[in-house]
C-alpha cells in the first residue's frame, strides 16, 4: 500500500495528461518512445504506485531526471464515495453513541480532498523546502525535492528524481558501504546524478517486473551496493531516526506546518560524502497549518507533559474543551500518562470488580466511550488540527519502533517543544527570555527520560525487551484493555 499498489494502464496515464494539459505526453514532456534524437525518454511502467497516484521516471531533453506523478483517473470519484461513507458512519456514531464525531467531518474531508490537488501539494513542497533550507539544524540533513511547476497541473506533478533507500529497508540503510571513499550515494547532498550515457549499449536495462525492455530506461545506479548487491548505505539508524524526529518536531513546534503522512514509503535515506545519512521527504499532499497561538499552546502542552506540570496541562486542555486531561495526555504521548490523578482508570477498574467478563467488557466500553466524549469535550473549542497531528505522532512512533527504537523520541520531541518557546518570533523578547530560563531547568527534568531510555536499551541488548517503543506499546495495550479495547499493534505498523 505504500508504493506497490496496482497501477493503471498507460492509456489511462495518457488520458490524464491530455485532459490536464490539452496535449500528448510526448508534447508536454518533450519525450520520445522510439529513441528520436533530441528528445527525452520516459518509462511507461510506473516505478511506484500508491492509492492516489503512480510515479514514472523520465529524462527530459535538457538532461534533468524527473519523477512524474500521475493521479489515477478514478480517484476523484472514489474519494468522494469514501468520504460519503465516512460521513454516514460519523453521523451514526454521533446519533447512536452520543460521541460528537460528526463535527470533525468537514475539516477531515477538506484535508483529505486536498490530497487530490497536486497544485496544493506543490505549494506545500516548496514551502517545506524553504523552511528546511532556512533552519541550520536541519539544512544538510534533510532534503525536499524540487518541483517543476511548468510541468505540473492539478493531477500531474513533476519533481526531481530521487535515488534513495526507503525507510523500511533496514538492511539497505545499515549494510556495509561499498562505494568510494568520501563519496555519497547518487544525488545526496545536492550532487548531480551521473548523466545518462549517450552510448546506449552500456546501459543497464533493469526495470520493474513485467516492464517492456528498452535501451533508454533509467540506468541502474546501485554500484555502491557492491558486485553481490548486498551492500548498503552504511549509515546509523540512530542518526537517521534522530533527524526524522527533529524534522517533524520542527514542523509542529517551530513552523506550525506539519506533514501528516510520514509513513516509510514517503521517506528516502541517502548517504552524504561525510558518511552521515540524509533524509528525503516526499508526498506533501496532506498538511495542516497551526496558528501561532495554537502552536505555542501545543509546545507548552508537550513541555508540561514531560515535566508533569498537571496544572498547566489542565489549563491548556480545558481551553480546548477537553475535560479529561489524563486520558488526553496518554493519547498524545502514545503511552500511559503517570503524572495525573489516574481517576479515570481507577474508576474503570473499580467498576469491573465482581462481574463476569462480558459484563466487565460492556461496562468498560461504556466508560471508555464516556472518556472519548471527555477528550472531545466541547466540540466548538476542540482544535481540529489535533486529529492529523496525532496521526503524525503515531506514524513517527511506528517508524521508530520498526527500526528498533534507536532514539528517545519522546525526549527529542519535548526538547524541541521547549526550545521553540525560546525562539518563536511571535512571542515578545521578555517571554522568550523567561522561556529560555525555564528551558534550562527543563533539561534537568529530561534526565529522568534519559534514564528510562537507557534502561530500556539495556533490557533490549540482553534480549528481555524490544526497546522503548515496544515497552510503550505494551503499556498502551494494557491501558486499552481497561477500556475494553483489544489494541493490535499490527494494525498500525508503519
Amino acid at each position: 500500500m505504500f508504493d506497490d499498489a496496482p497501477q493503471n494502464d498507460w492509456a489511462e496515464v495518457e488520458r490524464v495528461v491530455r485532459e490536464d494539459f490539452g496535449a500528448s505526453v510526448e508534447d508536454v514532456f518533450g519525450v520520445s518512445f522510439d529513441g528520436e534524437e533530441g528528445k527525452g525518454v520516459m518509462e511507461k511502467t510506473a516505478r511506484a504506485s500508491a492509492s492516489v497516484a503512480q510515479v514514472h521516471w523520465a529524462r527530459l531533453k535538457d538532461g534533468r531526471e524527473v519523477a512524474i506523478k500521475i493521479q489515477k483517473r478514478e480517484i476523484a470519484a472514489q474519494v468522494g464515495w469514501d468520504l460519503w461513507a465516512f460521513k454516514v458512519v460519523a453521523k451514526a456514531y454521533t446519533w447512536w453513541f452520543g460521541i460528537p464525531i460528526y463535527t470533525l467531518v468537514p475539516y477531515i474531508t477538506e484535508r483529505l480532498m486536498l490530497e487530490t490537488d497536486f497544485q496544493n501539494e506543490a505549494d506545500n513542497a516548496e514551502k517545506m523546502r524553504g523552511l528546511v533550507e532556512g533552519e541550520k539544524r536541519l539544512s544538510g540533513r534533510v532534503y525536499i525535492p524540487k518541483v517543476y511547476r511548468e510541468l505540473s497541473s492539478k493531477r500531474v506533478m513533476t519533481a526531481e528524481w530521487i535515488e534513495g533507500v526507503r525507510l523500511w529497508d533496514k538492511e539497505g540503510i545499515t549494510g556495509r558501504w561499498q562505494g568510494g571513499f568520501r563519496q555519497g550515494s547518487p544525488g545526496a547532498g545536492g550532487s548531480s546524478l551521473p548523466p545518462l550515457p549517450r552510448d546506449t549499449s552500456n546501459i543497464d536495462t533493469s526495470v520493474p517486473e513485467d516492464a517492456p525492455q528498452h535501451p533508454l530506461h533509467k540506468p541502474n545506479r546501485k554500484s555502491w551496493k557492491g558486485p553481490d548487491s548486498k551492500g548498503g548505505l552504511g549509515v546509523s539508524l540512530k542518526t537517521t531516526m534522530n533527524t526524522i524526529v527533529d524534522l517533524f518536531s520542527a514542523q509542529m513546534f517551530l513552523w506550525g506546518t506539519v506533514h501528516c503522512d510520514p509513513h516509510p514509503g514517503n521517506i528516502f535515506i541517502r548517504r552524504l560524502p561525510s558518511g552521515a545519512p540524509e533524509v528525503v521527504l516526499i508526498d506533501h499532499g496532506l498538511y495542516i497549518q497551526m496558528s501561532p497561538s495554537f502552536r505555542h499552546q501545543y509546545a507548552l502542552f508537550w513541555k508540561s507533559l514531560m515535566a508533569f506540570d498537571n496544572e498547566s496541562i489542565r489549563e491548556i486542555v480545558s481551553s480546548w474543551g477537553v475535560t479529561n486531561p489524563d486520558v488526553f495526555a496518554s493519547a498524545t504521548l502514545m503511552r500511559p500518562y503517570t503524572g495525573g490523578d489516574q481517576s479515570t482508570l481507577a474508576e474503570l477498574k473499580k467498576g469491573a470488580k465482581g462481574k463476569d467478563q462480558a459484563e466487565r467488557a460492556f461496562e468498560m466500553q461504556a466508560k471508555g466511550r464516556d472518556a472519548i466524549k471527555a477528550i472531545l469535550g466541547d466540540e466548538n473549542k476542540w482544535p481540529r488540527e489535533l486529529i492529523f497531528i496525532g496521526r503524525n505522532l503515531r506514524i513517527v512512533q511506528g517508524n521508530n519502533q520498526f527500526l528498533g527504537s534507536p532514539v528517545n523520541r519522546i525526549k527529542i520531541t519535548g526538547l524541541w517543544a521547549s526550545r521553540a518557546l525560546t525562539e518563536s518570533r511571535d512571542l515578545s523578547t521578555g517571554q522568550r527570555w523567561r522561556n529560555w530560563l525555564l528551558h534550562l531547568r527543563f533539561r534537568l527534568v529530561l534526565l529522568v527520560s534519559d534514564a528510562y531510555f537507557a534502561w530500556s536499551r539495556v533490557r533490549q541488548a540482553v534480549g528481555v525487551g524490544g526497546g522503548m517503543e515496544e515497552d510503550i506499546e505494551a503499556q498502551m495495550r494494557v491501558m486499552a484493555k481497561d477500556f475494553g479495547v483489544d489494541l493490535q499493534h499490527g494494525v498500525f505498523e508503519g
